[in-house]
């Protein structure tokens, strides 16, 4: 099952360059609840904005998959079970088992066809940044869990 997993605000932006432009500690032990010890993929650059919080620690996840186009990439001494993939498109057709999309905005893009639950974090807010979500056609999924807090309302929502 594929999984996609990411908070937004109301105008659908999720970062602000290679950061998240707000800082709610509830909605970070969320995403580390859901993701822990899970297979994961993400692009290259949301990989390095992590590492650069984690520096000498390892990700907190299982398998990491990390999608690029740059055929020189290089991750020199990964302290995680790392991947590298080249091809996206072939990737999301073809994986079998649980995996979790964590970013960032091109990766979200080209996974959301494939997607088959989304866990999105509704920040309550208007926030400031240069990154957004794609546009949703909620037509094609049913929600199946909501809970809101102060300042996030939590959702899931299931492919029809």
């Amino acid at each position: 099952m594929i999984n996609m997993i990411w908070a937004m605000d109301k105008n659908n932006l999720i970062g602000d360059g290679n950061r998240i432009p707000w800082h709610i500690k509830e909605d970070l032990i969320y995403y580390k609840n859901k993701t822990k010890g899970q297979v994961v993929l993400m692009g290259d650059a949301t990989y390095f904005s992590l590492k650069s919080y984690y520096k000498t620690k390892p990700l907190p996840y299982g398998k990491c998959y990390i999608a690029t186009i740059d055929k020189n990439l290089k991750i020199e001494n990964p302290l995680e079970d790392i991947e590298i993939i080249y091809d996206l498109d072939s990737f999301l057709k073809n994986f079998s088992g649980d995996l979790w999309v964590c970013g960032g905005a091109t990766i979200y893009k080209l996974a959301l066809p494939y997607a088959n639950r989304l866990y999105i974090s509704f920040i309550k807010g208007d926030f400031k940044g240069d990154k957004y979500f794609p546009t949703i056609d909620y037509n094609k999924y049913n929600k199946i869990w909501e809970n809101e807090t102060d300042s996030v309302i939590y959702t899931v929502f299931e492919r029809r």
